[in-house]
């Protein structure tokens, strides 16, 4: 995604919108445009090896969308743990476990409770 898309609905309790905010490094501005405005966040984790290691290491983008979301103030996280299916084994739980720790730790660090972060496994 490069520009910030938006979706509306309404619940009994709620006026909701959805705002897809690009996760690329070459877009940074849009994503933190589209964080700015939110009351919660969605932080899509890639479960592939590598590629939560890369995500997670000290520069990586996970590191760096977290720390932008609390910073500009979005006190609700949810985290979906991605492609799932390509874990070695497929949907491994373990591997889901070992994510959901790090991520914990890292998110605990910067200001969030992690007991209160939902972690979704996803594909």
């Amino acid at each position: 995604t490069i520009d910030i898309a938006l979706w509306k609905f309404e619940t009994a309790k709620y006026y909701v919108t959805i705002i897809d905010a690009p996760g690329h490094r070459d877009f940074i501005k849009n994503m933190i445009t589209g964080t700015s405005q939110a009351d919660c966040a969605v932080l899509i984790v890639a479960a592939g090896t590598g590629e939560f290691e890369a995500g997670i290491s000290k520069n990586g983008q996970t590191r760096e969308h977290a720390l932008l979301a609390f910073t500009l103030g979005v006190k609700q996280l949810i985290v979906g743990v991605n492609k799932m299916d390509s874990t070695e084994p497929p949907f491994s739980e373990p591997r889901f476990e070992e994510i959901k720790k790090e991520v914990s730790s890292y998110i605990k660090k910067i200001g969030y409770n992690p007991l209160a972060v939902a972690f979704v496994p996803i594909s």
